[in-house]
């Protein structure tokens, strides 16, 4: 299959997580308070962690491998189990430690419901890896949207009987049981005993650097979870998560699967030539998506704010002013690592990495003497900082320039500066209506000019977008 056969897909599964995100933020901020929320990101910061340890990025591996056996697909399966029920052990076990470290006691028995999720995701990452590597996601898609539906109706359910911050782990426990059982049903592999272990150690010396970068990229994208828990409290972190959550998380995972999308395409193609063409292709379609996104929900912030969080969130407006330019720049940035991993120099990668980690841990340290809004501000120099080596680094893999970058983005973010001055105009004409009012007219008034802009800069790049419309026919 073709990357943008891969990318239909990925438009497809990311349209529905982006929007039960919302529909999570907008049902589960009014059944649920500031300090569930914050009690939750505590956890999940745990959480992460733990995901990636259970992975040791073996999944890439097996896509990247271009002679992969059925010895070490049993292999990896079975170290994964291994290490799967060693996180839930150890968490069960560390989760005292961990709630004295946050000052706050009600951690410990979220953790122990989070627990076992670790040990029954195990099972599913190496099916998951298998149909990835065969660009089989249309099969991928309809497994993370059926589950993210399902983990969402759990959630709710749970919160609307009064379960608390514990709701979002009864989801993420519903989702890793079917999604677990739905990949290994679908990719048609069974688990069988280990044979010969001959090919396993090339692939666990890529998948060394590569998980060794996970876990430093982990704190660099937790650390201030961490940090405004410890020393600003709960409720200041709830806050924080929602506005985090609306704005970043959507376009992280759109970039994530995108990732994913991209790689294994990229993986097959025998010249440095064909693999420029496809990334450049692959990070102008995201910056048509994300730049608009990023400048509407700066403009629109208060009033998106009111609508889908409620009054109590008011807040979070504060954030999201900082958060939106972060938003673009990682949609962007975060494209670079698939490229090393591509070339097999996960070394590169890990270097890079330690050096936006330092940058991005280093403004949230600093960022929290002012409060939320001072990480977001430190968060934003940091990532503008860090953007620049990145991205040369991975272009001078691909032997292109900083100008094929910018030639290839300038007219989405053109068009999308020139949208946010219309919207803002309009925001202030409309300003005595209700919100959902000025929401409303301010979306559309942006989705117009946008698309009439990007017509007139770039009229074959939006062909690209028409492209990811999938066709829902089984493959």
């Amino acid at each position: 299959m073709s990357v943008v056969s891969n990318a239909r897909w990925i438009a497809a599964s990311q349209a529905a997580k982006v929007a039960l995100q919302l529909v999570s933020v907008a049902v589960l901020a009014r059944l649920l308070t500031p300090h569930d929320y914050g009690l939750i990101a505590m956890v999940f910061v745990v959480g992460n962690l733990a995901s990636l340890l259970r992975d040791m990025g073996t999944a890439a591996a097996i896509v990247q491998d271009p002679h992969l056996t059925e010895d070490t697909k049993n292999a990896v399966f079975w170290i994964n189990i291994g290490v799967g029920v060693f996180l839930c052990i150890a968490l069960l076990a560390l989760s005292g430690v961990i709630a004295n470290l946050y000052r706050n006691d009600a951690v410990m028995p979220l953790l122990w419901a989070l627990a076992p999720s670790f040990a029954i995701t195990s099972i599913g990452a190496v099916p998951r890896a298998l149909l990835e590597r065969q660009s089989a996601f249309a099969v991928v898609a309809r497994i993370e949207i059926g589950t993210a539906v399902l983990g969402l109706l759990v959630a709710i359910a749970a919160a609307w009987l009064g379960a608390g911050a514990i709701s979002f782990i009864y989801g993420s426990l519903a989702m890793a049981l079917v999604s677990s059982v739905a990949y290994l049903k679908c990719s048609h592999w069974r688990p069988g005993r280990i044979g010969s272990t001959r090919h396993l150690k090339r692939l666990l010396a890529f998948s060394g650097h590569l998980s060794a970068f996970d876990f430093i990229n982990y704190f660099a994208r937790n650390a201030d979870s961490f940090v405004i828990g410890r020393y600003l409290g709960a409720a200041s972190l709830g806050v924080y998560t929602n506005a985090y959550k609306v704005m970043l998380f959507p376009l992280q995972n759109m970039t994530w699967v995108a990732n994913r999308a991209l790689y294994p395409v990229m993986c097959r193609q025998e010249s440095t030539e064909q693999q420029r063409s496809l990334y450049l292709k692959s990070v102008a379609t995201i910056a048509m998506l994300t730049a608009p996104l990023m400048a509407g929900v700066f403009v629109l912030r208060q009033p998106f704010v009111d609508v889908f969080l409620g009054p109590r969130w008011h807040e979070a407006a504060s954030v999201l002013q900082w958060l939106a330019p972060i938003g673009f720049v990682q949609s962007i940035v975060s494209t670079t690592g698939t490229v090393s991993m591509v070339k097999g120099r996960t070394d590169i990668l890990l270097r890079v990495g330690a050096l936006v980690a330092v940058l991005q841990v280093s403004a949230f340290v600093i960022g929290v003497q002012w409060g939320i809004v001072g990480v977001a501000v430190c968060y934003l120099i940091a990532n503008l900082c860090g953007a620049i080596p990145a991205l040369l680094v991975a272009l001078r893999q691909l032997n292109a320039g900083f100008s094929a970058l910018i030639g290839e983005i300038w007219a989405p973010v053109a068009a999308a500066l020139l949208m946010g001055v219309a919207v803002w105009e309009t925001e202030r004409l409309v300003d005595g209506l209700a919100d959902p009012a000025r929401l409303a007219i301010g979306i559309g008034v942006g989705a117009i000019v946008y698309s009439a802009l990007l017509f007139l800069f770039a009229p074959r790049k939006v062909q690209l977008i028409f492209t990811l419309v999938p066709s829902w026919r089984r493959h």
